[in-house]
């Protein structure tokens, strides 16, 4: 019975032992993940450029919209003192018409040899397809376009005015005619030709620079609707899992796990597929995307106004990105 007794208290010393030692790597562990201070994000002013977007009216190629707004990204990428280089080229839509389109494309800190590319698109689309009236009228585009690059210019303004900078080089990418291709009722699936994205598949076969590469990029779309959650895209997964993994994880850090959701979704042929098949630079995609009902509602209707646009949402979602620039 005393060797059965102590036999019981050597096991439960052997056991604590073990446990002090698991807590001990636990601890350690906590210890040594440690990030790099982030300088803040006006959600108030991604807002605004969101808003100044919109006010120019839709910004479909070969408008005015479109050419004032274009005039005015580039004011404000000199503005924060960033180099910006203009990608013009036509291309023929799905109904035969040739557009005259811009990919727009700043930098930062042009010396640094890693890079980080962030894109969005700035065109809208020129039809309410999915929407109950005014079908063949033009969408306002403010998430659907403008809240992507209403961040992109923010986190542009940052980096250039504070003193804390990063290490890495950084270009941003804003893509043209992404938003076009043939109505929901026209749609011929069976087609090869892809008649969106018209942007991204010209630069990412003629780069701007011929051996222009990045570490990493990411693409935002549709981030900053009200009530957005944002799951891991699936060909953001196929192409880059370890860089939606770190920037979600990153995104919970900062405490927007109610945004980024730990679920993935469908793969969307959106521009960051052909960056990373064309490119091959591996890119996510940040986009308001449900595997259990697809786009908002508000998607290519006139629902796509200011209404929707919720400061809260462009916050989790530039602070995340601004935040994953500052850890590399």
């Amino acid at each position: 019975m005393k060797n059965n007794f102590l036999i019981l208290l050597i096991t439960l010393s052997i056991v604590g032992t073990a446990c002090e030692s698991q807590r001990s790597k636990e601890e350690v562990t906590r210890e040594e993940v440690t990030y790099k201070e982030a300088p803040s994000f006006s959600q108030d002013s991604a807002y605004a450029y969101t808003q100044k977007q919109v006010d120019f009216g839709p910004r479909v190629p070969n408008t005015i919209g479109h050419a004032n707004t274009r005039q005015w990204l580039i004011e404000k990428f000199k503005e924060f003192g960033w180099g910006v280089e203009l990608q013009e080229f036509t291309a023929t839509t799905h109904d035969g018409l040739q557009w005259d389109l811009t990919n727009i494309i700043a930098s930062f800190n042009p010396e640094a040899s890693k890079r980080i590319l962030l894109a969005a698109h700035w065109d809208t689309r020129r039809v309410a397809d999915k929407d109950s009236e005014r079908q063949d009228e033009a969408i306002p585009g403010a998430n659907d376009g403008g809240s992507g690059v209403g961040l992109l210019l923010e986190v542009a303004r940052t980096l250039g005015e504070v003193e804390n900078k990063p290490e890495v080089g950084i270009d941003i990418i804003l893509f043209d005619g992404e938003d076009d291709g043939e109505p929901e009722s026209k749609k011929n699936r069976s087609q090869s030709t892809i008649w969106w994205c018209l942007g991204s598949q010209h630069w990412s076969k003629n780069k701007h620079e011929p051996s222009y590469s990045a570490y990493f990029g990411i693409l935002v779309d549709m981030v900053g609707g009200r009530g957005a959650r944002f799951y891991k895209e699936g060909y953001s997964v196929q192409y880059a899992k370890n860089v939606v993994d770190k920037v979600w994880k990153y995104g919970h850090h900062l405490g927007h796990s109610d945004f980024f959701i730990m679920r993935q979704s469908e793969p969307i042929t959106d521009d960051h597929l052909f960056v990373n098949e064309n490119a091959n630079i591996p890119m996510i995609n940040i986009i308001e995307y449900s595997p259990d009902y697809g786009f908002g509602h508000y998607h290519h209707t006139h629902a796509d106004d200011m209404d929707l646009i919720d400061k809260r949402t462009l916050k989790a979602v530039g602070e995340t990105v601004l935040f994953t620039i500052y850890q590399e």
